[in-house]
């Protein structure tokens, strides 16, 4: 099936919200291509080995968590920013990104994803009173040890996660994909026993210790690969677009 660039976006709007979200980057299209979309490429970076991959599928579009325009970046284009555009200008590819609205869509999002993944049952957000906090908590259906919920992490996302942990048993549990260590503290300021993130800073592990909570640290890529592909498959059913989810290896 095909559809005009405007239905595309307009059904985004209507199913992410960005426009009721405060976010560090520009939410929707960032760069214009053709008017109709059949192909659609969906991943987590707007890279230039997606992009590439892209071309080589034909894509009329690609929509991806981390696009371009960051709050407080070079504003010019050269180098790098500059390839990257020429490329989708040349291939006329449509550039749609989605970051927040991406992290905390309460099905397709990031969290929601990941929640699924390692079968923490969701009870609501992290951040007190915030509709759209980014973090989330939850719980496992059964205690598990840090050693049995760093393999489920090991084995659902095909990395080995960064872990400091005791031996307490885990019940309760809250998660931020990405960039989201800072929540940490929030989590154990709530008595909650464990905190997964993508990313782990130096005093992360002081506030772990510190605070008896355990933290898993599973990689900022590997956490937020699932928002993005579930959403390429959203949209394949819902619209009967021609959808491929390519992941590019990243280990940060």
């Amino acid at each position: 099936m095909t559809i005009s660039r405007q239905q595309l976006i307009d059904y985004l709007d209507q199913l992410l919200s960005p426009a009721r979200i405060k976010d560090y980057c520009p939410n929707g299209l960032q760069v214009e291509g053709c008017e109709q979309i059949t192909r659609v490429v969906t991943g987590v970076t707007a890279s230039q080995a997606l992009l590439d991959a892209a071309v080589e599928e034909n894509a009329d579009a690609i929509i991806v968590h981390h696009g371009y325009f960051w709050r407080g970046e070079d504003a010019t284009i050269r180098g790098m920013r500059r390839q990257r555009l020429a490329t989708l200008l040349k291939a006329d590819i449509n550039l749609l990104a989605y970051h927040l609205p991406l992290d905390i869509h309460p099905e397709l999002g990031n969290n929601a994803q990941l929640a699924q993944l390692l079968e923490i049952q969701v009870e609501g957000a992290l951040e007190i009173n915030n509709p759209q906090s980014v973090a989330m908590r939850g719980r496992f259906a059964q205690a598990l040890d840090a050693q049995t919920l760093a393999s489920r992490i090991e084995e659902r996302l095909g990395r080995k996660p960064l872990v400091e942990a005791s031996n307490k048993p885990i019940n309760t549990v809250a998660w931020c994909t990405g960039g989201g260590q800072s929540f940490i503290d929030m989590a154990a300021e709530q008595g909650i026993d464990a905190f997964i993130t993508g990313e782990v800073s130096e005093q992360t592990i002081h506030v772990a210790r510190e605070c008896g909570i355990a933290f898993f640290a599973a990689g900022h890529h590997a956490t937020e690969r699932y928002g993005a592909k579930a959403l390429g498959e959203h949209l394949a059913a819902e619209l009967g677009l021609q959808v491929r989810f390519i992941d590019i290896a990243n280990p940060a």
